[in-house]
């Protein structure tokens, strides 16, 4: 399975900003080895193009950050402070991979995805909440207007509803956004979603699985020919800026559903990292690498079938 990576995704974020900046090399180390050594393809994440940026967001809000010139008050509702001048290349390497899984997954089908992004925060003009460019907005545009896709689905599971992503595509007819999150967390203020599954603080496997099945009926009703899944495990009971108490085990079963749904529909899917922030760091990547060995399987499943 192709998963795209790039050493930037931690070196550009100072050493010393709050964000769990080593979640990312930490988890290339982990899926480097085992299992997922095997099933996985490790590829550069290349350079994003302005143009693409501009496929849903406003021309100046991107030029100011491309140039540098945002000002404090901007800079520090990103939050990925203290700023430094490596988050360009990074934010547009991250991009990048964004783009170069759907490409794969418009060319060759099953799954595909990138060590880090789901930056559903970003808004059209403004960035948030670590999110400067929304990833998922520009893939979607990109790929209803270049590369076929008529119907997609965007799956967001990150504790954190998707704001941005809720905002930037809500005109547009071909994207379904989806949110599955703690109502009493970040963003204070939400966006309204094609739909919307709040959830309170403190909810447990069980419960959530039960809202995850009704998020996969909703996203399937649409009748996508793509399914986008941020997948985001700050839901995690360990995780610090979560307030929901799901296991690593209900993470699997989460994940599980998502691509055997996927699966049974004859669709591709792509993965987007989202967050996860639990201290120690370790749980966080335990979690991603479950993601990631599951995202693999499926995709094998998928080739497998195909045959040769």
């Amino acid at each position: 399975m192709p998963l795209y990576f790039h050493p930037l995704y931690t070196n550009g974020i100072s050493p010393d900003a709050r964000f769990p900046r080593t979640r990312y090399e930490r988890l290339k180390a982990r899926l480097s080895r085992g299992e997922a050594e095997h099933t996985l393809q490790i590829i550069e994440a290349p350079v994003a193009v302005r143009d693409d940026i501009f496929l849903a967001h406003d021309a100046d809000y991107v030029d100011r950050f491309l140039s540098s010139a945002m000002d404090s008050a901007e800079r520090r509702r990103i939050g990925l402070r203290p700023w430094t001048p490596l988050l360009i290349p990074r934010t547009l390497r991250l991009l990048g991979g964004a783009i170069a899984a759907l490409e794969q997954i418009a060319a060759h089908g099953g799954v595909a995805g990138n060590m880090a992004g789901g930056t559903h925060h970003a808004h059209y003009d403004f960035g948030s909440g670590f999110c400067v460019f929304n990833d998922l907005a520009i893939c979607a545009r990109i790929a209803h207007q270049r590369l076929g896709f008529e119907r997609i689905s965007i799956l967001d599971l990150d504790v954190h509803q998707g704001d941005g992503t809720a905002t930037v595509l809500a005109d547009d007819d071909f994207a379904r956004t989806i949110s599955v999150h703690c109502a009493e967390n970040f963003p204070l203020r939400k966006a309204t979603s094609d739909y919307d599954f709040p959830i309170p603080q403190g909810t447990g496997d069980n419960a959530y699985l039960e809202v995850v099945e009704n998020s996969l009926n909703t996203a399937f009703d649409h009748q996508p020919d793509v399914l986008f899944f941020q997948a985001g495990v700050d839901g995690l009971s360990v995780d610090a800026l979560g307030r929901l108490e799901l296991t690593r085990e209900g993470l699997w079963q989460r994940n599980q559903a998502v691509f055997e749904a996927c699966e049974a529909a004859g669709i591709p899917c792509l993965v987007f990292m989202g967050g996860g922030y639990s201290k120690p760091i370790d749980h966080t990547v335990e979690a991603f690498d479950d993601l990631f060995v599951q995202a693999a399987r499926s995709h094998q499943r998928i080739m497998n079938r195909r045959g040769p």
